[in-house]
């Protein structure tokens, strides 16, 4: 599900930004090319709920590397757009809610937290019917 909410991450980033904007989701070493994102989840969570139910907690961090000289000035522009770009994303063909967004700027570099949290159910691989014989006898 990590890699399905990265890539509604990275279509919704397109769709706001444009091609002219570099999307990585993963760490790149040398050759950044700006202005870019790079998408990361942080700390996923798991917990059981009820049955086969699990409650799957996903903070995402969208980092955001300016090319302009006025760097925090465009990344606060930049991060304006996001709160709008990631309220929502499509993952496994359904809608999933972004909250608690919050933006800092840190050595020229916008960081963008952005949590989507969702209600998994485990498949269950195993037959689901198996043959059961029962004898009654009845005395009247």
């Amino acid at each position: 599900m990590i890699n399905r909410l990265i890539d509604g991450i990275a279509a919704a980033l397109n769709k706001e930004f444009g091609d002219a904007y570099e999307i990585y989701t993963e760490d790149i070493e040398q050759g950044l090319t700006e202005p870019c994102f790079l998408i990361t989840c942080v700390s996923p969570k798991s917990e059981l709920f009820r049955g086969y139910r699990y409650y799957r907690e996903n903070l995402f961090m969208v980092q955001y590397f300016p090319k302009s000289p006025d760097f925090r000035n465009e990344s606060m522009a930049v991060q304006e757009r996001l709160y709008l770009a990631l309220e929502s994303v499509m993952a496994d063909g359904r809608l999933i809610f972004g909250s608690n967004m919050e933006g800092e700027y840190v050595d020229g570099v916008l960081h963008f937290q952005v949590s989507y949290n969702t209600f998994m159910d485990k498949a269950d691989t195993g037959d689901p019917m198996e043959t059961l014989t029962q004898q009654v006898n009845l005395k009247g």
